[in-house]
């Protein structure tokens, strides 16, 4: 499982309660017309959320960013729909901007981050690109989230209403999926870093690219090492440290793999290559010319060739065993740090 996905960490005005003293109801009730409108769209963003990082599958979120878009723009139409308040238009128009951005981010820049999705895999670099997507839409909708947040100030202000701004359970939430969202991708970096180069490196053993082999591992062996110091920088998330320690022991994993074991590999390949050569030359020499010492020296091939075949078997088990249960415990940790602290929709 590689689990990325496009978590905004943004500041949405409409998920934060305003409880007002007023001289009268008409701006509040104003006021709370365009929060409800707004409201809806946190909503399904929540729920958005909460269905791709719980492991619902692809159709499902797919469907629920669908409805998100539709939410974003029905509560744009709505309103847009309304008319001004004693002539004071700028906060029904400051929210209707602030719904044009969101859902042009979501159709156009996710557009974008969708294609970039299907490639991003490929290379290191295009991962941290798609993910520096994600970050930089973020960003777009919290600056025009702080624009709107000024313009109810003024509104307020303007009309006698005394805002006195409290997070609620939703606001909350939002601001959880965010935080979530920016941990889990700096440890995603540092773990598909390193496990995109154990990728190029066990290409290489398959191909039986010495020069290849050796490029790879002396990267992966750098990469790996960076990741685990970079790990040791991170703090845990709420006293949780349970993705950065899963991707520490894939990184321990992948210097091991990358020192003694795979210098057992690359043994054996070179070892093979000059059996083959020297298997070559006997099967060419007619059986009557052969000497004592061909023969012995063939045989003394054979034998050091099966016993290193042995240790190349036995290490590739190891191996295979090692990464099985690295990438599961990798994917299993991730996905139960979500279950635990990714907000669930209501």
């Amino acid at each position: 499982m590689n689990k990325y996905f496009y978590a905004l960490s943004f500041l949405l005005i409409f998920s934060q309660k305003q409880l007002r003293a007023q001289t009268t109801d008409n701006p509040v009730t104003y006021m709370s017309q365009i929060e409800k409108a707004e409201e809806a769209v946190s909503k399904k963003y929540i729920s958005y959320m909460s269905t791709v990082s719980h492991g619902k599958g692809s159709k499902a979120g797919d469907k629920k960013r669908s409805d998100l878009i539709n939410s974003i723009y029905e509560a744009k139409v709505k309103v847009s729909d309304m008319l001004a308040f004693s002539n004071d238009k700028s906060l029904r128009d400051a929210s209707v901007a602030y719904l044009k951005l969101m859902y042009d981010v979501f159709n156009e820049d996710y557009a974008k981050i969708v294609n970039m999705e299907e490639i991003a895999e490929q290379s290191y670099d295009m991962m941290e690109a798609y993910l520096t997507a994600q970050e930089k839409a973020g960003e777009k909708l919290q600056e025009a989230a702080e624009k709107r947040s000024a313009e109810a100030k003024t509104f307020a202000s303007a009309h006698n209403v005394n805002l006195i701004t409290t997070k609620n359970e939703m606001s909350e939430k939002m601001e959880k999926i965010g935080k979530v969202s920016d941990y889990y991708h700096q440890v995603y970096l540092v773990f598909f870093k390193s496990s995109k180069q154990e990728g190029y490196l066990t290409d290489a053993v398959g191909k039986k690219d010495i020069n290849g082999i050796e490029q790879n591992k002396n990267a992966l062996l750098k990469y790996a090492e960076e990741g685990l110091n970079r790990l040791d920088t991170m703090h845990a998330f709420e006293s949780d440290k349970t993705i950065v320690t899963s991707c520490k022991k894939a990184l321990e994993f992948f210097k091991e793999e990358a020192g003694a074991k795979i210098a057992v590999t690359t043994d054996f390949l070179l070892k093979n290559t000059e059996f083959e050569k020297l298997k070559k030359a006997l099967d060419a020499k007619p059986t009557k010319e052969r000497t004592k010492q061909d023969v012995e020296t063939y045989n003394k091939a054979v034998s050091d060739i099966n016993k290193s075949m042995g240790t190349y078997n036995q290490t590739n088990q190891y191996l295979n065993t090692r990464r099985t249960d690295v990438y599961n415990n990798w994917n299993g940790t991730v996905q139960t740090f979500f279950d635990t602290h990714m907000p669930y929709a209501n």
